[in-house]
């Protein structure tokens, strides 16, 4: 390895250079409050509000789903309408984060919070984590519900990272009631 830097050495530099970008004050009001979400740690946090920029300019969470890529492909003629799997038109690299992100929700607990999950909501409003705090259980039921109907799990979890992309909306642009 140049410079007797392991590949571990570099991620952990990586790490702290994203935590430091993270908590200038320009972007740490809304970092911190998307890691409040269960599955959404500091990295996808900061990718989003760098890459989306000002959530206010998306009117609807409809509106920003579709800006992600995750709202159904619809294929109509006259009186029939089909719905198909998602447009993929939008922002690949969030639309992944987001699937990740959901992926996180599935494999967690909703009942319990851990440690690292507690550290990442001290300091928020008790509604900032009662929102993010529902946004996860309602998630985990919907991913299993579609997975005990017969859905692939593909498909199952892209439809929690559309859910998760209109909570997301919804934190951002302070519509959590």
């Amino acid at each position: 390895m140049a410079g007797g830097e392991g590949p571990g050495a570099k991620i952990e530099n990586l790490d702290a250079t994203i935590e430091k970008i993270a908590n200038e004050e320009r972007y740490k009001d809304k970092v911190d409050k998307l890691v409040c979400f269960s599955g959404i740690q500091t990295h996808i946090a900061l990718s989003l509000v760098c890459e989306v920029g000002d959530f206010d300019r998306f009117a609807t969470a409809e509106q920003f789903s579709s800006y992600l890529g995750l709202c159904p492909g619809q294929d109509s003629s006259g009186k029939t309408t089909r719905y198909g799997g998602i447009t993929k038109c939008g922002n690949s690299r969030l639309r992944m984060l987001l699937t990740e992100a959901a992926k996180g929700i599935k494999r967690s607990n909703p009942y319990t919070k851990s440690k690292r999950l507690l550290l990442r909501q001290q300091g928020q409003t008790p509604s900032v984590i009662a929102y993010a705090d529902k946004c996860s259980k309602r998630i985990k039921q919907k991913i299993a519900k579609l997975e005990r109907n017969g859905k692939p799990a593909n498909v199952a979890t892209t439809a929690g990272a559309r859910e998760l992309s209109c909570f997301i909306w919804g934190m951002m642009t302070g519509n959590i009631a």
